[in-house]
């Protein structure tokens, strides 16, 4: 195991800069996610770490070794797939064993690695089968002890469940950390779907257009973002962001509606500001005491009930525990929790705070 070192790297692609600076500290046994959107520069991140593309500028190291000029061979690293890039003709005994037959190792000692790795994965019944014999989930698991059994210091993993289908990729999702808190392997996993990142890494990186907006734990990320896109991200249903302007100790929003300061918010008198509450922070409240909304959809989904609303023209998200039986074109008032509330600037998106 080792950690890895990221410092203000940068990559080009002709005259387009896909990674602008980027500098990340990953501790040894540290399971990171890095997320954002498509295009943000994730996964070319991760190929520079990997080695599969080359470095514009700044510096990687993977424990004590600055790997910039490195072959892939020669970083002690294992990468996993989205496409899972298993070699069709060969069974799964045999696309476990490719990489340590290339290393010259014994039979024996690849025996033994690949009973290990086929025991962990419950692959044991499946090693004389071909991939095109298997699901995709199992597909997956070759995959993925076919990077185990190289016992590297690092695990990249590049959206491996993508392919996959929702209730499988929730599975996987929980068998890829209950491997990860068995094996202590410093990893890093690339995915867009924040739900990933939120339950399985130890720490999120979040990226967008090619820079780190914010590094932190999910719960870090979730209660405190540093700004409007990060709020914006993570977290499903996303945050609600309603514009308006500070007076006094209220916020104004474009409604007309007024609603307290959230706590710990430092703003300016007339300043210009987007006012931030997630779905589930919303309560019903008599009439005039928060937003006054008006019904569009009920989503009914049993342990909760989602209620979508419009006000000046803005949907509101709100998620609530108990049931509701609004009907569309319904009034409803809701009051946001001033204590888990946010206020980002209208103009730089940063999040205000003492």
């Amino acid at each position: 195991m080792a950690s890895v070192s990221i410092s203000k790297v940068f990559k080009n692609f002709g005259t387009s800069q896909i990674i602008k600076g980027v500098s990340i500290e990953i501790e040894d046994g540290e399971f990171v996610v890095l997320v954002g959107p498509s295009g943000c520069g994730k996964s070319t991140l991760l190929r520079m770490i990997a080695g599969l593309e080359e470095i514009g500028g700044g510096e990687i190291s993977i424990g004590s070794k600055v790997v910039n000029n490195m072959p892939p061979k020669e970083r002690d690293i294992a990468m996993v797939f989205q496409n899972y890039a298993l070699y069709p003709h060969m069974t799964v005994r045999d696309n476990m064993a490719f990489s340590l037959m290339l290393a010259k190792e014994s039979e024996t000692s690849i025996e033994q690695r690949i009973s290990k790795a086929s025991k962990i994965l419950a692959l044991d019944t499946l090693l004389d089968r071909f991939p095109r014999q298997l699901s995709g989930g199992q597909r997956q698991r070759v995959a993925m002890g076919r990077a185990i059994v190289r016992d590297p210091q690092v695990f990249l993993f590049d959206e491996p469940l993508s392919n996959l289908d929702a209730n499988l990729r929730v599975l996987m999702r929980t068998e890829i950390k209950e491997l990860h808190q068995r094996l202590k392997t410093t990893s890093i996993y690339v995915t867009h779907d924040q739900i990933e990142a939120m339950t399985m890494a130890d720490k999120i990186v979040v990226m967008k257009d090619g820079r780190v907006e914010q590094i932190g734990t999910p719960l870090e990320l979730y209660d405190f973002p540093d700004n409007k896109f990060v709020a914006g991200f993570i977290g499903s249903p996303s945050m609600n962001f309603m514009p308006g302007v500070v007076r006094g100790s209220n916020v104004v929003l474009d409604s007309g509606d007024a609603l307290p300061i959230p706590s710990g918010a430092r703003t300016e008198e007339g300043q210009a500001v987007n006012y931030g509450v997630r779905p589930e922070h919303l309560s019903i409240c008599n009439e005039g005491m928060g937003i006054t909304t008006q019904v569009l959809v009920v989503e009914p989904t049993g342990a909760e009930t989602q209620v979508f609303s419009k006000v000046a023209e803005q949907q509101i998200t709100s998620v609530f525990r108990e049931r509701h039986t609004f009907k569309p074109g319904q009034t409803i008032s809701l009051l946001p929790d001033v204590s888990r509330a946010h206020l980002f600037d209208l103009n730089s998106g940063q999040r205000l705070k003492a």
